[in-house]
């Protein structure tokens, strides 16, 4: 049996779950505004596995084949047919819901809306359709390829039957998953990163140590792979930024206050790895 998979934005994060799911032989239909951003999605895509063919991880004529399950459309209507339709597009709560609200009239009844978001509450987004209880969250990781957690989140009206369907779609692609049964904003894992990071800026903002030693004292005494100014590198500090701003504005708990050095940061474009200079020098 064909499995029917939209997605929305073919951004990073867009681009990585069409990816991973063409590789789960599901069809794939890739849905963004303008050709430019479907061409550069799809440049994405053919990058990484060619990543993989070289280092012998995928068969080419697997990687073929998976890329032959991919189609791109510039109108959400090429959503309607899918089983389970997943938004992937900027962290901004109106344009999410806007979203949503146009999918709700296209796709039928059974089909499962799913959000990539990171921070802002399910319930939010399922509350502009007809279909709570068919509205679940599917927080995947960057890069979707290469990390092997899905944060499910529970809507306040997610059935228990679109969790499973959510649970069977992100096992399908490899992926392991925790359940996040309430949906405060930021959820488990942004949550847990941003309070980390909040607080690792303050420390080097206030120059109790350098932006390196900060990172090394979490790699060696935490075990971390990545320290958390690093972390704040490769996400982009104006993404992480944007997520702590969600979570202060719905928990209004202090640890989710961005210090202002973030914000200066942001303004001068020192957004990390995509501009090369963040709170480390990088190569853009």
């Amino acid at each position: 049996m064909t499995r029917k998979l939209a997605v929305v934005g073919a951004g990073l994060m867009g681009s990585g779950i069409a990816q991973v799911a063409a590789q789960a032989d599901w069809e794939v239909t890739l849905i963004d505004t303008t050709e430019a951003a479907l061409t550069r999605g799809l440049a994405g895509i053919d990058a990484s596995w060619a990543k993989f063919v070289g280092k012998g991880r995928l068969g080419q004529d697997a990687a073929d084949a998976a890329r032959a399950r991919i189609t791109t459309a510039t109108d959400l209507d090429a959503a309607a047919g899918a089983d389970l339709v997943v938004e992937a597009v900027f962290e901004q709560v109106e344009v999410k819901q806007a979203i949503f609200r146009s999918l709700d009239g296209l796709v039928g009844d059974d089909t499962v809306l799913a959000s990539n978001t990171s921070a802002i509450p399910i319930t939010k987004l399922a509350a502009v359709t007809r279909r709570p209880e068919r509205v679940v969250g599917t927080h995947f990781f960057s890069p979707v390829p290469l990390m092997e957690l899905c944060e499910l989140v529970r809507g306040l009206r997610t059935s228990d039957e679109t969790l499973a369907t959510a649970r069977a779609f992100a096992e399908s692609c490899g992926k392991t998953c925790v359940v996040v049964e309430r949906d405060v904003a930021g959820f488990v894992t942004t949550r847990l990163i941003t309070a980390l990071v909040m607080e690792a800026v303050a420390l080097y903002e206030s120059g109790v140590a350098s932006a390196e030693d900060i990172d090394l004292a979490c790699r060696l005494g935490f075990g971390h792979a990545m320290g958390p100014l690093a972390t704040a590198d490769l996400t982009g500090v104006d993404v992480l930024l944007h997520a702590t701003d969600n979570i202060h504005a719905e928990s209004r708990d202090p640890k989710f206050a961005a210090p202002e050095l973030m914000r200066r940061m942001v303004d001068a474009g020192d957004l990390g790895r995509k501009t090369g200079r963040g709170f480390h020098r990088h190569q853009p």
